[in-house]
């Protein structure tokens, strides 16, 4: 008898290896493939050589004579550095800025219970909705008649606009998660609500807090048509506006140039997706929570 039942679970074996090849391990590799082979393009083109780059008998997918003058020549002869720095300021300041303003603006919506706070939410998130191409029109007059043209400053203060109404709406989950009754002996035993909110809500709410910060450094990070309009001189532009504007010379592309810029780019918000994956995941979870 156990014979045949050893049999058994041998044919269930080697019937559920296939199907998990089917159903897991090959799709996952397919999507594994098309997300990485990007990053892996990007990395061949910026340590390819200039003679191979423009070669058409040269093998496109690798290179035997790696090189590192596209990053010599992106990091000493460019005003490369300058670009990564006013990224990472006005990222970190954006992003801080649009973080209180959320905290504050989500606790009152879902917490406060006030009348009208559903309608709010949903202008909030109405906001989000639209197209910065249209917005930057109307910014950019403002930011010209307020002498804060081409400066890191009309960055910080134009891109509060889009960052504030999704971090709300994501913070609005997620609070909308944490149980009432927490709240309600908090009041009970005397504390006000700006002890509650520091307290008791942000204590609970790192990870919807960690979800906010990533998605709004990320935008941040990434933006590109409010840098491109209120920032004119090389030393003041971000990453995404420097490498397409200064590395392109009419019709002259240096490849290896652009990809080593974007590269180093995108290294930045890779890191922090990584380290904070997991509040990530929480965050996200904690966001959908009814």
């Amino acid at each position: 008898m156990s014979k045949v039942n050893d049999d058994v679970v041998g044919m269930d074996f080697l019937q559920s290896l296939p199907r998990r090849w089917v159903t897991i391990y090959i799709p996952l590799g397919i999507f594994v493939f098309v997300l990485l082979f990007p990053f892996y393009w990007m990395v061949i083109t910026s340590v390819k050589p200039n003679d191979d780059l423009l070669s058409r008998d040269a093998n496109p997918f690798w290179t035997l004579r790696p090189t590192l003058a596209h990053f010599h020549k992106l990091l000493f002869e460019t005003p490369y550095p300058s670009w990564l720095w006013n990224t990472v300021v006005v990222s970190v300041v954006s992003t801080a800025v649009s973080l209180a303003a959320a905290v504050l603006a989500a606790y009152a919506i879902e917490r406060l219970r006030f009348q009208g706070a559903k309608p709010a939410g949903g202008a909030i998130f109405l906001a989000y909705l639209v197209p910065p191409s249209i917005l930057f029109i109307p910014l950019s007059t403002i930011i010209f008649q307020l002498g804060l043209f081409d400066t890191r400053m009309a960055l910080i203060l134009s891109y509060p606009t889009f960052l504030i109404p999704f971090c709300t709406w994501l913070l609005m989950g997620y609070f909308r998660s944490i149980p009432y009754e927490l709240e309600e002996c908090a009041l009970i035993d005397g504390a006000s609500r700006w002890q509650i909110l520091v307290k008791i809500i942000l204590p609970l709410a790192v990870p919807g807090l960690i979800s906010a910060g990533i998605f709004a450094f990320t935008l941040s990070w990434n933006e590109f048509i409010y840098a491109l309009t209120f920032v004119s001189s090389s030393e003041n532009k971000t990453v995404p506006v420097g490498v397409v504007t200064e590395l392109v010379e009419g019709d002259v592309y240096h490849w290896g140039s652009l990809m080593a810029g974007a590269l180093l780019g995108s290294l930045p918000v890779a890191f922090i997706y990584s380290f904070f994956v997991e509040h990530y995941v929480s965050g996200m979870t904690g966001s959908v929570k009814e």
